[in-house]
């Protein structure tokens, strides 16, 4: 796993400044202050001379997910919401587990570009451009192999192996948010409307109502 964390640390420097979807800080940091009640693009600051080293620091990576779930994967995320010392710095982390057959299903990032490492096992990964061709990128990654995922397209992981696997992912922003597209499309709060899901996959209410009972 030494190895891995190696890798860690390069996909973090990999996420370059320039290239950091969110805004430059304009000082040495800007430890995000969760308990401010001015509402910002992001977080306020809290005053530097209160930082502690703490503010910086994240444990537990090493440690594998729960994996014991219907998509049969866990993703460890390491965002401002966890090390609060990366607001304004445009990177994040995030360690995926995946069991035998398990998936990271389709979904995207809205704020962020993702680049993938894989570190143990074999994944059928891919994304797809937006419309109208809608053209389906895709790869059987191994170990040692990176994938990158543009902003904001759909993109999945597939452990197709007998085996465990594990990632680790880069993102281009402090807190790169995640849509799932199951999830969002059919188990919303409310519910959308069953004359809009049958109409735009085809399909009957029985089987819009169905998959919605899944979510």
């Amino acid at each position: 796993m030494a190895s891995g964390f190696f890798l860690l640390v390069l996909l973090a420097l990999s996420a370059s400044r320039p290239l950091a979807s969110d805004p430059g800080q304009l000082q040495d940091f800007c430890v995000a202050d969760r308990t401010s009640q001015v509402f910002v693009n992001g977080f306020a600051c809290k005053d530097p001379k209160t930082a502690l080293v703490e503010d910086f620091v994240f444990s537990g990576l090493h440690m594998a997910g729960n994996t014991s779930n219907k998509q049969g994967s866990s993703v460890t995320a390491v965002n401002v919401a966890q090390i609060a010392g990366l607001n304004t710095l445009g990177i994040s982390l995030a360690r995926v587990d995946y069991a035998s057959h398990g998936q990271n299903p389709p979904h995207i990032h809205p704020r962020a570009s993702e680049i993938l490492t894989v570190l143990e096992g074999s994944l059928y990964v891919g994304f797809v451009t937006s419309n109208p061709e809608n053209e389906l990128f895709s790869k059987v990654l191994n170990k040692g192999d990176v994938f990158v995922f543009p902003q904001g397209l759909i993109h999945f992981q597939f452990n197709y192996g007998t085996s465990k696997a594990i990632a680790i992912a880069a993102l281009s922003s402090k807190n790169p948010g995640v849509i799932t597209i199951a999830n969002t499309v059919f188990g919303s709060n409310p519910s959308i409307s069953d004359d809009i899901l049958t109409n735009a996959f085809q399909v009957d209410k029985k089987m819009v109502d169905h998959i919605q009972a899944q979510f």
